[in-house]
């Protein structure tokens, strides 16, 4: 049980990665009938009504009062802004090379993890974000170089979009699960969009079947799903060593192309591809992973476990000071109240 809980983040994080990669071109294919925000008021409309079901089933718990800053910031960020400022620069700019500029964001979000979250990027980490930033650089240049015009700097504004969600949903990941910060991220990021309705209802009658396609897989699966997955794996990490798997994107992108739209991958490319997965082997290894955690460190793949003994030791009079630990806990869920979405 333990051998397989150590996979779980791991694994969540892998699940991510390939949704997110596959969204690039399908972002290509909705925006072409959509439009820009037409397409991400649709793509976070349908992962919202996915989420109210299972919210449903699950029994999603309301989030405190205290915690609405944090979640509008995770839909402004991750949701509302990073989907607007992506479907714009893809307009102009392809989807693998946009996936190269996107996988950025693990930068922006270090540096946010080390100012506001006190996380400490160790050496292994540098030198494996190098690593991997040099494989990027080598699939840039086998796509001709990247010039940064105003699409391109869009897209590159979106990786900082994206890298500051990495960093405000670690405090919520702390009292929720991922599923639920995704919920209400996604959830109010569908709100902040709504000023798109008009675009959408315009674009609706001459959209094509493929773009229709397209966007419910935007919804339904990088959206949904891989948010989900995402807060799952981020919650049992440090940001700086999760988002070090996003270098694994472009390779992916690039694979996802040559199945769906038949781009051959150049040699460069997949040379590139390998170094990128060399380096976040790097930056994700943990010091001693070999031989066990060192004596009174804590190990941040089964943190959970020492935490539910410690909540499960607690007073029951203090159960009223927490909402839920990042891992659901039923019984927190029916004492705050569950959000029964319309």
């Amino acid at each position: 049980m333990r051998s397989c809980r150590s996979y779980a983040a791991p694994a969540a994080l892998l699940l991510t990665v390939v949704l997110w990669a596959s969204a690039f071109p399908a972002i290509q294919v909705g925006v072409t009938g959509y439009g820009w925000a037409g397409l991400a008021l649709l793509r976070l409309a349908i992962a919202s009504a996915a989420l109210a079901v299972v919210g449903v089933l699950t029994g999603i718990r309301r989030p405190a009062r205290r915690d609405l800053p944090l979640i509008v910031i995770s839909a402004v960020t991750g949701m509302a802004g990073y989907q607007l400022l992506l479907n714009w620069g893809e307009l102009r700019v392809p989807g693998g090379t946009a996936s190269l500029i996107v996988v950025t964001n693990p930068v922006f979000a270090a540096v946010i993890a080390t100012v506001f979250l006190g996380e400490r990027i160790t050496r292994r980490q540098v030198a494996g974000g190098a690593i991997a930033l040099a494989g990027v650089a080598a699939i840039t240049l086998g796509h001709g170089g990247l010039h940064l015009e105003l699409p391109a700097l869009a897209v590159l504004a979106a990786a900082a979009a994206l890298g500051s969600y990495h960093g405000a949903i670690k405090p919520l990941l702390a009292r929720y699960t991922g599923l639920e910060v995704t919920a209400y991220a996604t959830w109010t990021g569908t709100v902040l969009l709504l000023p798109a309705v008009p675009a959408l209802a315009r674009a609706w009658p001459q959209a094509a079947p493929r773009a229709t396609a397209a966007a419910v897989f935007l919804g339904l699966a990088p959206s949904a799903l891989g948010f989900a997955a995402w807060g799952y794996g981020v919650a049992r990490l440090p940001v700086t060593v999760a988002t070090a798997s996003l270098y694994l994107v472009p390779p992916i992108a690039v694979l996802v192309g040559y199945v769906w739209l038949g781009e051959v991958p150049t040699a460069i490319e997949l040379i590139g591809g390998g170094i990128a997965i060399a380096g976040v082997a790097v930056a994700s290894r943990r010091p001693g992973a070999d031989s066990g955690p060192r004596p009174g460190s804590r190990d941040p793949l089964h943190a959970d476990r020492a935490d539910g003994r410690r909540d499960s030791a607690a007073p029951a009079a203090a159960a009223p000071q927490h909402i839920g630990d990042a891992h659901g806990d039923e019984g927190a869920g029916h004492r705050a109240g569950q959000i029964r979405p319309p």
